[in-house]
């Protein structure tokens, strides 16, 4: 099973210099302690959150300062650059990496990063198709044109070439219904996450995304990782208190995101998008424990990961180790560390 640790929320109170530093030792960390991947997010005009809105740069020098570690975006947000430019810069970050390369993709629900690049959200599902397949035309490292609605290429030829053959391993974010019959007919791995949905969601969400994978007669089975909020304690009281300001703030602030969206063209059904909103706001603290997140001593994640694994069908876990960014550096740290040394083993 894939464990991998995901990397977008900054320390709330660190200088953006001191937010670049901790995201290095976490990588350093991971790749001492076992972890398979560090995915990066991308995060727009948002300075309290993140500085990780150039995720492939950042990516580039995780690689260069591992030898063991996968770097991989979460995602990579394709309508909002060209295609061509994404290509070229994937396939460096896959050369500096010497293969440790993992390409995510998806088109974000966060509606106003597309209003301040002047990219109309209800593009967003088109330009996404276009984008990939020109991506992966590219990768071919032979001259190509292509006519889409978004995107004209005139005998291009992408360099270099990915160092991996054909290309990085592709993983798509669904979350909208839409998306999971498409991934499962193209034959992509998907990331899943439970900020918006609930267990039953997912459950009748991946059916037709397994479904499409077989009847498109794919090889090999279909993966599923989750994004899930990660702490690790050494008390039970410790692991539902010593996380509760940061998670707290954490689902207040997706709530707000997720009705920012409601009524967006683009964004699906309007009242399933305020169902979602609401059903978030109406969260207690005892909820997000039971529903959203995997938080517990050693004995308690290794019990819960192994009840998602078996309700979803997972073959791997991102774990998101501060949610909030209000969790003391030292605190975090500990998680980690009993995550990789005492929970991982566990699933390997």
């Amino acid at each position: 099973m894939h464990f991998g640790i995901f990397v977008e929320e900054m320390r709330q109170g660190a200088s953006q210099a001191g937010a670049f530093r901790d995201v290095f030792e976490l990588a350093d960390r991971a790749e001492a302690w076992g972890a398979d991947c560090v995915w990066l997010g991308e995060i727009h005009f948002t300075p309290v959150r993140s500085v990780i809105s150039a995720s492939l740069q950042v990516a580039s020098s995780i690689a260069t300062r591992t030898r063991r570690l996968r770097v991989g975006t979460a995602v990579q947000v394709l309508p909002l650059n060209h295609p061509l430019r994404i290509a070229e810069e994937v396939a460096t970050v896959d050369h500096i990496s010497e293969g440790r390369f993992e390409f995510g993709i998806g088109r974000s629900g966060v509606v106003r990063t597309y209003d301040v690049y002047g990219v109309p959200y209800a593009e967003s599902q088109a330009r996404f198709r276009e984008a990939l397949d020109i991506i992966r035309q590219g990768w071919k490292g032979e001259p190509f044109s292509y006519e889409g609605q978004f995107y004209r290429v005139q005998n291009a030829t992408v360099v270099p070439r990915p160092y991996q053959q054909p290309h990085p391993p592709i993983r798509m974010a669904t979350t909208s219904d839409e998306t999971f019959g498409a991934a499962g007919q193209m034959g992509l791995p998907i990331f899943v996450g439970l900020r918006a949905t609930e267990i039953a969601d997912l459950q009748r969400q991946l059916a037709p995304y397994r479904q499409a994978w077989r009847e498109a007669g794919h090889a090999g089975p279909p993966s599923v990782y989750l994004r899930i909020p990660v702490y690790v304690s050494t008390t039970e009281r410790g692991a539902v208190e010593e996380p509760r300001e940061s998670l707290t703030a954490f689902f207040a602030r997706q709530t707000e995101l997720a009705r920012a969206a409601v009524g967006r063209a683009g964004a699906g059904p309007a009242d399933r998008r305020r169902q979602q909103a609401e059903r978030m706001a109406s969260l207690s603290y005892e909820d997000i424990l039971a529903k959203k997140v995997a938080f517990g001593t050693v004995a308690g994640v290794i019990d819960r990961l192994t009840e998602l694994r078996e309700q979803l069908g997972l073959d791997g876990i991102v774990a998101e180790l501060n949610p909030g960014g209000l969790i003391p550096p030292e605190l975090e740290t500990r998680s980690l560390e009993l995550l990789t040394h005492k929970v991982m083993p566990a699933f390997k």
